[in-house]
């Protein structure tokens, strides 16, 4: 979806219109949380271990 679709005017003009659009925001509200694909690492905050990823390098060359 386009983020510029957040900004767009929305005019309801029947009462019918606005219980579905109430509903679809109820619906959507109720939608189980994502999950992401792979589980995200903490940062590496331990100087130590800084020291020795950086030491691996590039070892390629």
């Amino acid at each position: 979806m386009a983020t510029s679709s957040i900004f767009a005017k929305v005019r309801i003009d029947n009462p019918k219109q606005a219980e579905a659009f109430i509903d679809a925001l109820a619906a959507s509200e109720n939608k189980p949380k994502r999950k992401p694909s792979t589980p995200v690492k903490p940062p590496l905050t331990d100087y130590d271990a800084i020291r020795r990823l950086m030491a691996k390098g590039d070892t390629d060359q």
